[in-house]
Parts: structure tokens; C-alpha cells; sequence
């Protein structure tokens, strides 16, 4: 799957393992922070792709915490559930369509109505600190799913966090944007964006594709 040619031995792959499921905890502090200030920072404001950038740090937290189960049941039993790890990718493809569901009602309703939302600074620091510190998380947590033969599971992970960078990129300029021209309509635009993004990713994550993504980094 992803052409590693060496066998690890047990004590390594326990390793790997463990820094796996380390990087899913990570994940899953820094998301509830994160989804905690963008949800009530976007609430405040008004901004419908804040706060949907705000859940979207919620179902990554949930999606790490469901990784990081499977991988601590690794460790005690010495070996992977497949069918249960099967059922965590389908349960992480669930919450990227509850996403997208939520984003694109909150978007349509947003250009329906008159309300008008402010610019947040404190939405686009915190958007800015997602871009730089995603892309570094999802890159370890790669390294160590390509280091253990291609884990399907820690690389469906790495995609959910690269997911984040995306929409967090998505997020910011759909703001600032705002921020610099005052058109209201550039937010649930950003929102849709977010929208397409998680129904993609969630499909693939569906039909067990979403591992396949980004091989072209060796």
C-alpha cells in the first residue's frame, strides 16, 4: 500500500504505536481549546464559518479520540480489530456529513436573513495559528502511519487534520476578505467551501479511499 519494505520488529512497532496515539491526544486537547474559542468567538459575531471551523475542531477531537481508542486497544491486545477499526472510518465519514449539513443550513439561512456579522481579530488569529500548527501535526502523524507500513487508521487521521489546514485556510480568507471589504455574503461562502470540503473528505473516508490521498510525499 505504501511500499515499505522492511519488517519492524515488535518493540518498534509498538513505539510507533505509542507516538500515534500520543499525536491523536494532542489533537484532541488542542482541538477542544481551539473549537471552544472559535464557537463562542463566532457565536459572538455572528460568523457561520467560524463556528462551523469551531465544530469542525470538535469532530476532529472526536475522530482523534475514536483513533486513539482503537490505537490504545493495540497496545493491550498486541494487534489491530480490523472490523473495528473498519467502523471507526465510517464513524469518522459520519461527522464530516453532520458537518457539511450543519454549514451549508447555517449558510443558506445566514444569506436569507439581514443580520450582518462583525469581524472578529480574535477569529482570525486563532484561524492563523491553525495554519501554521496543522500542517505540522498532520505531517507527523503521517510519518508515523508510513513508518508502520501505511496504518490505514493513523492515515485517515493525518487526513482529518489536513482537512483542518484546509478548512482553516478556507476560513480565514472567506474573514479576512470580509474584514477588508465588509461583503457579508463571503462568509457563508467560506461556509459552503467547508461544506465541499467535508462531504469529500467523508465519502472517501466512506468507502475506505481516504488513505490514498497523498502519496506523492516519499
Amino acid at each position: 500500500m505504501t511500499g515499505q519494505p522492511t519488517a519492524l520488529s515488535a518493540a518498534e512497532t509498538e513505539r510507533l504505536t505509542r507516538r500515534g496515539l500520543r499525536l491523536a491526544q494532542f489533537t484532541v486537547a488542542y482541538n477542544v481549546v481551539e473549537g471552544a474559542v472559535a464557537i463562542t468567538v463566532g457565536l459572538l459575531a455572528g460568523l457561520v464559518s467560524l463556528v462551523g471551523f469551531g465544530l469542525d475542531s470538535g469532530i476532529e477531537s472526536a475522530a482523534s479520540v475514536l483513533v486513539g481508542l482503537r490505537l490504545a486497544a493495540r497496545l493491550r491486545h498486541g494487534e489491530a480489530d480490523e472490523a473495528k477499526e473498519r467502523r471507526t472510518l465510517k464513524a469518522v465519514a459520519v461527522t464530516f456529513f453532520v458537518l457539511a449539513a450543519y454549514v451549508v443550513f447555517e449558510g443558506v439561512r445566514s444569506l436569507l436573513g439581514d443580520e450582518e456579522p462583525d469581524a472578529s481579530i480574535v477569529g482570525l488569529v486563532l484561524l492563523a495559528a491553525s495554519v501554521v500548527i496543522m500542517p505540522v501535526l498532520a505531517a507527523a502523524k503521517r510519518r508515523v502511519a508510513l513508518q508502520l507500513g501505511g496504518d490505514r487508521l493513523i492515515l485517515a487521521d493525518a487526513a482529518e487534520t489536513r482537512i483542518c489546514v484546509l478548512l482553516s485556510i478556507s476560513t480565514l480568507v472567506g474573514l479576512g476578505l470580509y474584514a477588508l471589504t465588509g461583503a457579508a455574503w463571503l462568509d457563508p461562502v467560506a461556509g459552503f467551501v467547508i461544506a465541499a470540503f467535508a462531504i469529500h473528505e467523508g465519502r472517501e473516508a466512506w468507502e475506505g479511499e481516504l488513505v490514498e490521498d497523498d502519496d506523492d510525499d516519499d
